[in-house]
């Protein structure tokens, strides 16, 4: 299904959008990618989800992409005797183990990790950063803090600790019984949530075991830090805004936005920009004009997809607001300014073969009268570099691995196509251009840029670049077999 736009969308499903007319919709509006939240929903939930997008690709014949989004370890505090108290600002707090239900002047903190990492200072954040506390004092099982910024707190409310490297295991018992799961029905994408360095993305992979790409959330400051190490390690990255606002001061999370969306560009590797995008259309037929503002940002700097969470999960206007999501999309796409901007954030390649055949397919078709760059690839990664060079023209990516398709549903620009494996160019040439043709992408008359590798259908061997006509008379009279 061809897209009037580079950038892909990624919805989340939930109950308001768990129903085969519902996920069709969202799918022919825009969606490219759908997330299961494993956060919410039970297993049946998430594999009933599961199914029906799977029916959804066949009935439409589109390759659907599905990103199963783990957990990750939550911090939370415990119970209270009536249910909810208000801290005042400058009162003292205790954090303790001890599981006696809590008053205004303590509450159990289930985490002995945390206390292991604490030191006087140090600063601890409660209900999504409403409430902010100051270590004064602490041990193996306490913390007396100061409250900073006082306000109610409650049952189960969850913790924040910006200021140290948590000694958390990287997966919970919950996200591994998750991740065998969702490998089990076949999703394509795993986002590790809470990700503070390079190991635990490893420690995903190495589960996972080939069975999906894993992509890595950036929402803690040690992730920030750690970032280079973390992204060698993944296949793409999330900027997860919500928790990363929280423990960072919010005016820091923009440049930081910014700075990561062109290195995972830079390293070829998908990115998602994502939280409260457009969350007044949780309730809201139209978005405010700053959510607007804000998807057209993350368009600007080159994103591969922006993201829609509750909006779509569990909102009133799921397909309004994918609607939204990719009308932005295609009018930020046709601005003058944005072609600018993105070939000026170009960055330096890599100097492999693979690289320069990309590079020169990028130069061929924007300095000459070509309609579609046409790349065959088994592994994804001729795909990627194509998209890495965000080429004026639609990228056509062609592979005998359906698996690889959903997978590329993900990046900048790429329509994927199931194609037969290739026994010789020739063939390979014909189908390209029968792909560009079918797809509106180029007529008989027009010209395409054509990329694959020798020998044929080995992951790595990009060598070959080829301007063909999409006349297929043309291609048998000039072409030998």
């Amino acid at each position: 299904m061809r897209r009037e736009r580079n950038v892909k969308i990624v919805a989340t499903l939930g109950p308001a959008s768990s129903s085969y007319d519902v996920i069709r919709a969202l799918h022919e509006a825009g969606a490219d990618v759908f997330r299961l939240n494993m956060s919410h929903g039970t297993h049946d939930e998430i594999a009933s989800r599961h199914r029906i997008i799977r029916q959804v690709e066949e009935d439409l014949d589109s390759p659907i992409a599905i990103l199963a989004d783990l957990q990750g370890p939550k911090l939370r505090v415990g119970e209270f005797a009536e249910g909810a108290h208000d801290l005042a600002d400058g009162a003292s707090f205790r954090l303790d183990l001890d599981a006696a239900p809590g008053d205004a002047r303590r509450v159990q903190l289930p985490h002995p990790e945390i206390f292991a990492a604490l030191s006087p200072g140090a600063t601890l954040l409660v209900n999504d950063g409403k409430i902010r506390l100051k270590v004064a004092n602490c041990g193996d099982d306490f913390a007396d803090c100061e409250v900073i910024a006082g306000g109610t707190i409650s049952d189960r409310k969850g913790v924040n600790v910006p200021d140290a490297v948590l000694p958390l295991a990287a997966l919970s018992e919950k996200d591994r019984a998750d991740l065998e799961f969702v490998c089990g029905l076949g999703v394509d994408w795993l986002a590790l949530s809470f990700v503070q360095r390079a190991a635990d993305v490893r420690e995903a992979r190495d589960l996972a075991a080939g069975r999906a790409a894993i992509l890595s959330k950036i929402e803690k400051p040690a992730a920030v830090a750690s970032f280079d190490d973390i992204l060698e390690a993944s296949d793409g990255i999330m900027v997860a805004r919500g928790d990363l606002g929280v423990e960072l001061p919010v005016q820091a999370v923009p440049p930081i936005q910014k700075r990561l969306v062109r290195r995972c560009r830079a390293a070829a590797k998908p990115v998602i920009v994502a939280t409260q995008m457009l969350e007044s259309m949780i309730e809201s037929p139209m978005p405010t004009r700053a959510e607007v503002s804000d998807v057209a940002t993350a368009i600007y700097e080159g994103a591969d997809a922006v993201m829609l969470s509750a909006e779509s999960a569990a909102g009133n206007y799921p397909v309004e607001a994918v609607e939204t999501m990719d009308k932005v999309a295609a009018e930020v796409e046709t601005d003058p300014n944005y072609t600018q901007i993105i070939a000026s954030s170009r960055t330096a390649k890599g100097d492999s073969v693979a690289d320069a055949i990309v590079a020169a397919a990028r130069e061929i078709a924007e300095k000459t009268d070509i309609k579609a760059i046409c790349c065959y690839t088994q592994s994804g990664t001729t795909a990627l570099l194509t998209a890495r060079e965000r080429p004026g023209v639609p990228i056509i990516a062609l592979t005998s691995l359906r698996g690889t398709a959903r997978r590329l549903c993900l990046s900048w620009g790429c329509n994927c196509v199931m194609a037969d494996e290739m026994d010789r160019f020739k063939t390979a040439v014909i189908n390209a251009t029968r792909a560009a043709r079918s797809g509106g992408f180029a007529s008989g008359t027009d010209q395409i840029v054509i990329t694959a590798g020798v020998p044929y259908n080995v992951p790595g061997t990009t060598n070959i670049l080829r301007v063909a006509p999409c006349d297929e008379r043309l291609i048998y009279r000039t072409d030998p077999d």
